[in-house]
């Protein structure tokens, strides 16, 4: 996969269009389409903006080194955002998350063994 495949797939992948993702990462939407189909290299900093964007690594778009385990393992778009963004809360939240996810966890384990 190229760069721009990769560009073109994530941004799919986010539900973004190319004017919402050439406005968040201020850009000209033919900018974007040149780097999506054309081969065209982005500079540093809009491969950086790129990468903030999509929660991945410059390393993974530039060479599709899978940085991104999360989203080979995790099928479901809705539930990679959802951890993204548990990602990104206070530790004193993100445990409490953790604990909600370890017991529902427990309760399917729990259920399937008594089926």
């Amino acid at each position: 996969m190229t760069l721009g495949e990769r560009i073109q797939t994530l941004r799919k992948a986010n539900n973004l269009t190319q004017s919402k993702l050439a406005e968040k990462i201020e850009l000209s939407v033919p900018q974007l389409v040149r780097y999506e189909t054309k081969g065209v290299q982005p500079p540093a900093d809009v491969l950086s903006k790129l990468a903030n964007v999509f929660g991945t690594s410059i390393d993974y778009l530039v060479n599709g080194t899978i940085q991104n385990k999360a989203e080979e393992a995790i099928d479901d778009n809705l539930l990679l955002k959802q951890f993204k963004a548990v990602e990104q809360m206070k530790k004193e939240d993100k445990n409490v998350v953790t604990k909600l996810i370890d017991a529902f966890i427990l309760k399917a384990n729990l259920k399937q063994q008594l089926s």
